[in-house]
């Protein structure tokens, strides 16, 4: 339940088992490769891989255009929960042995593109054919090609005029526009209210003439075609049809290399491999015969790896303590219960220099806030048997999906536990359906009802604010107190204990106050906050005293340590913000009742009981989807700022191992690499 301690590591081995030393290192996941620079060194040297790196990746994603293809036309057969499956274990002697067949492999993801390309060039031309064939419509009735240019001794224009149009009214422009012509033929092919399509014929001599006044009249040119539009019309039929056909081969073609997919998902992860593994060797420092790897190990790892690399190598291998100062990645380890939290705390940060593991303490908290928000014994049982469920049925599930389950799985239980102190299974269901069907009245056992007793649900919520704050300080304490700086802890979290406690304690002791709360009396004697008077007043002279105990200037010391005590308002809205515990409760359970309420009024019956189910399943159904998005965010914000903020700085750096970074298969570290150590000559 803490951050692993984390060493620097050093490898120094011939170049020649580079390769060799590299993939294993591969397999066993266990170093944070750190890019040392060795430009300026004259004997160690950084070597250039951009282009092998960038090799790999195309050929990575070569791979991945070719699987997502054959997603297209060959998708695979998977079930609702196939993403919870993981990824596909295979031996890495089945892995080494599918990759020496990468060039065949590359071919067939060569072919898959290429035969998708043939398809969509396809389907393009098909608009086309649309398109042209809809520009000859209106001229299958020209019994010649629409580019006729005319005989020898006349001359043809085969075009189109805006608006509808007669023989007559074509044959009175023209000759308006030419007057001293007189033998103009007009043909109408066909005429609509937007365009006619028509055929004017006239001699050489007077085409010139013609062709002005035409295009005065703008006249515009059809489409071009060299036969007749009716045998045009056919071509392009058989032109659609070929392509249609061409289309369906092509995609017979893809789905007949369906079978291919797995070792197109292995061949994938296989460059993605040597991509990662030439950016590792752009980060090692090489000379001529030697190369040197430097990054971080878990301690716990060191003897195993230590035994395996000289098991089977001729090297150098150095553990060294980092600097005090040095900034080293960060790997947490937990138990089951707080280990669902890293994925939360990973969100915010990861633990800085000098900060602690907030996983546990916060998993402390965080499914019982979850669950004063959830608040229903209902929604907790669904939501802890699903998960539980999941994580029971997919053993190989990915870890962080597995943090996700296991994070839900614990605010199942604590929304249950709540739900079950509050009285609320599905709301009031049960009363409802003994009254409404059954005719009885029936009450479930409850501690404490947010409907009839808001306020004793709001003091409850200020305690676990109030507790959940002063957890946060004394995590603040004992940070202090492990880097032997008692005097901080002393400043920055006992006095504000006292000025804190000392205040709520007396407010516990003032029936006024109390009164305020839905208190009849009040809660501790006046002699109890007498105390608690001066155990405030011994917290704010603190404060002040040593808020800006830095200074050496009395003065600034002073005005620091003033400012330094206002900082109580702050606190007090932060416990102020644990009010949302109960307005997300009473919601959950004020909607749940709503709905409750609906599905009881058709009355008892079979038609009241149907009707009663309907909206049962349909309303309780969207109120859990709203109020565990809305309970899951809440209990973040109040993670993140009321609780993180009075102690946990972040802004580490994950724990990155040098490792096979797959997306469909895990490789088995089984019979990886067997290089024994040369006999010595």
């Amino acid at each position: 339940m803490a951050i692993l301690p984390v060493d620097r590591v050093r490898i120094i081995a011939k170049r020649k088992d580079r390769k060799k030393i590299l993939e294993f290192l591969q397999h066993e996941s266990v170093i944070d490769v750190k890019d040392t620079s060795y430009e300026q060194d004259q004997v160690f040297k950084n070597e250039d891989t951009a282009t092998e790196v960038t090799t790999f990746n195309k050929n990575s994603e070569i791979c991945e255009d070719a699987l997502r293809i054959l997603n297209y036309y060959a998708p695979e057969k998977s079930s609702l929960f196939s993403s919870l499956e993981g990824r596909k274990t295979i031996d890495a002697s089945v892995f080494n042995e599918e990759t020496t067949k990468h060039d065949e492999l590359m071919k067939v993801a060569y072919k898959i593109q290429s035969l998708n390309k043939q398809i969509e060039e396809n389907k393009a031309g098909i608009p086309r054919i649309e398109n042209n064939r809809t520009a000859l419509e209106p001229w299958m009735g020209l019994d010649i090609p629409i580019d006729f240019k005319g005989t020898k001794k006349t001359r043809a224009f085969i075009g189109i005029l805006p608006g509808k149009e007669t023989v007559e009214s074509v044959q009175t422009r023209i000759s308006e526009l030419c007057p001293q012509i007189t033998g103009v033929d007009v043909e109408i092919v066909n005429a609509m209210a937007s365009q006619t399509c028509l055929y004017v014929l006239c001699l050489k001599k007077d085409a010139g003439e013609v062709e002005a006044a035409l295009r005065t009249m703008n006249f515009a040119r059809p489409v071009k075609s060299e036969i007749v539009p009716a045998e045009m019309m056919d071509a392009l039929s058989i032109e659609e049809k070929t392509l249609m056909e061409e289309i369906k081969e092509d995609e017979e073609k893809i789905k007949a290399l369906a079978p291919k997919r797995e070792a197109l998902k292995l061949m994938s992860d296989y460059y993605k491999m040597r991509s990662d593994k030439y950016e590792v060797i752009h980060e090692l420092g090489q000379s001529e015969r030697v190369f040197i790897l430097e990054g971080f190990i878990v301690q716990k790892d060191e003897k195993d790896l230590e035994e395996k690399l000289n098991e089977n190598f001729e090297l150098s291998l150095e553990f060294i303590k980092p600097a005090e100062d040095e900034e080293v990645p960060v790997k947490l380890k937990n138990n089951a219960f707080a280990a669902p939290l890293e994925s939360v705390v990973e969100s915010f940060s990861l633990p800085g220099k000098g900060d602690i593991d907030p996983s546990f303490i916060s998993a402390l908290f965080y499914y019982i806030l979850f669950g004063f928000m959830f608040s229903d014994a209902g929604y907790g049982l669904i939501l802890t048997i699903a998960c539980g469920t999941l994580l029971l049925r997919f053993k190989n599930m990915e870890p962080g999906t597995k943090k996700f389950f296991g994070l839900f799985l614990g605010c199942g239980i604590g929304t249950t536990i709540m739900g079950v102190l509050f009285g609320s299974f599905f709301a009031d269901t049960i009363p409802v359906v003994a009254r409404t069907f059954f005719g009885k009245e029936i009450t479930l056992w409850h501690w404490m009802d947010p409907n009839t007793d808001p306020m004793g649900v709001l003091r409850l919520a200020f305690a676990v604010g109030i507790i959940h704050i002063f957890v946060g300080l004394g995590a603040k304490a004992y940070m202090n107190i492990k880097a032997h700086d008692v005097w901080s802890a002393i400043c920055d979290t006992v006095f504000w204990w006292f000025l804190i406690g000392g205040l709520v304690a007396l407010l516990l002791s003032s029936a006024t106050a109390c009164s305020m709360f839905g208190m009849s009396k009040a809660a501790l004697p006046v002699a109890a906050g007498e105390i608690a008077k001066y155990v405030a007043i011994i917290g704010a002279v603190g404060i002040v005293l040593t808020g800006g105990r830095d200074s050496k200037n009395w003065g600034v010391r002073i005005g620091r340590g003033l400012y330094s005590l206002y900082g109580v308002s702050s606190y007090l809205g932060d416990i102020l913000s644990y009010s949302r515990l109960l307005a997300l409760g009473l919601a959950t359970g004020m909607i749940a009742q709503v709905f409750n309420m609906m599905g009881a009024m058709a009355g008892g019956g079979i038609v009241g009981a149907i009707f009663f189910i309907i909206i049962f399943v349909i309303g309780h159904t969207l109120n859990f989807g709203i109020n565990v998005l809305g309970a899951y965010v809440h209990t973040n914000r109040l993670t993140y700022v009321e609780f993180f903020g009075k102690f946990y700085e972040g802004e580490g750096k994950a724990f990155k191992p040098f490792t096979m970074n797959t997306k469909y298969l895990k490789v088995k570290n089984g019979e990886t690499i067997k290089a024994k150590k040369e006999s010595a000559k």
